[in-house]
C-alpha cells in the first residue's frame, strides 16, 4: 500500500515538473518586452535584454546548459569575483555548521537547565520571548561593529538566530517527560545525573531533534541574506553578484542550489528525528 502510494506520489510530481517546464518554456519564447510601459531607469539598467530579441528570462534550456557549465567545474577559484558556485556553497555551509554547531553547544544544556528547574523557566522566560522575536539581520550591524570581521559576523548571525529553537524545543521536551518515567527513576533511586541521561534525554530526544531541524532550516535561509550585505564569498554573495552582473540564469541556478541543500541539511536531521523516536 505505501509502496504503491509512493510510486503515484512519485509520477504525480514529475507531472507537475514537466507541465510547469513546459509554461515556462513557453512563457520565456517569445520576444523582449518594448520600452513601452517599462520604467525609463530600468530600462536603461537592463538595456537590449529587455527592449529587444529574446525575453531576458531564460528558459529551461538555457538553465540546463548553465547548470551543465558549473557542475564541470564547481570549485575553481580565478579571483575575488570569479569562484565556481561548489565553493561559494562550501563557504556558506562552513558559516552554517559553525555557528549552528556553536548554537547547539549552548542551548541544549541550557534548555535541559530550564526544563528541569521551574524557577530558572520562569526567570529567563522574559529573556527569551524579547530576543527570540528579533531578527537574525538585525544583529549584523552591531556584530560587524564589535567583531569587525564580516566572515565571523556571519557565523554570529547564525548562532544568534539558530539558539532559540533548539532552547526552546529542548526545554519544552525536558519538562513535559511522563510524569510516570520519572517517578520509576525516583523509586529505583537513580541520581539525578544518571536520570536525565537515561530517562529524561532519550524520552526528549524527538522534541530536541525537531529543535535541531527547525533551526538549521533558518540558519540556511539567513546565510543567504547575511552574505548578500557582507559580501566577499557564500552563496548569498554569489547570488548578488551575478544580478549585478545581470545574469538571471545563474541566480536561479543559485536558487535551485540552495533549495537542494536545504533539502539535503533537513532530510538528515529528520533521519535523525526516526532513530531518536521510539513507540511507547
Amino acid at each position: 500500500m505505501a509502496a504503491s502510494l509512493n510510486l503515484k506520489a512519485g509520477a504525480l510530481s514529475l507531472a507537475i515538473l514537466a507541465a510547469l517546464l513546459l509554461a515556462w518554456h513557453f512563457a520565456v519564447g517569445g520576444g523582449g518586452t518594448g520600452v513601452e510601459g517599462l520604467d525609463p531607469e530600468y530600462a536603461a539598467l537592463m538595456g537590449a535584454q529587455v527592449t529587444e530579441g529574446a525575453s531576458a528570462m531564460p528558459g529551461p534550456l538555457d538553465l540546463f546548459e548553465t547548470l551543465t557549465g558549473h557542475l564541470s567545474d564547481p570549485f575553481y577559484d580565478r579571483g575575488p569575483n570569479s569562484k565556481g558556485i561548489g565553493l561559494q556553497l562550501a563557504y556558506s555551509l562552513g558559516r552554517v555548521l559553525l555557528g549552528f554547531s556553536l548554537a547547539f553547544l549552548v542551548a541544549v544544556p541550557l534548555g535541559f537547565a530550564i526544563g528541569m528547574s521551574p524557577l530558572l523557566s520562569r526567570a529567563l522566560n522574559p529573556f527569551i520571548q524579547i530576543m527570540k522575536p528579533v531578527s537574525p539581520l538585525a544583529w549584523m550591524p552591531l556584530a560587524l561593529y564589535t567583531i569587525q570581521d564580516s566572515a565571523t559576523s556571519a557565523i554570529f548571525v547564525i548562532f544568534i538566530c539558530s539558539i532559540w529553537p533548539m532552547l526552546v524545543n529542548t526545554a519544552f521536551g525536558v519538562a513535559n517527560v511522563r510524569k510516570e518515567w520519572l517517578n520509576v527513576a525516583r523509586t529505583l533511586e537513580i541520581s539525578s545525573l544518571k536520570r536525565a541521561f537515561t530517562v529524561i534525554l532519550p524520552a526528549a530526544a524527538p522534541t530536541i531533534v525537531t529543535g535541531m531541524r527547525i533551526s538549521i532550516g533558518i540558519a540556511w535561509l539567513v546565510i543567504v541574506a547575511a552574505e548578500m550585505l557582507v559580501g566577499g564569498t557564500g552563496i548569498g554573495y554569489f547570488v548578488w553578484n551575478e544580478w549585478n552582473n545581470l545574469s538571471i540564469v545563474n541566480v536561479i541556478v543559485a536558487i535551485l542550489a540552495i533549495g537542494t541543500i536545504g533539502m539535503i541539511l533537513d532530510q538528515l536531521l529528520a533521519g535523525a528525528a526516526r532513530l531518536v523516536t521510539f513507540p511507547e
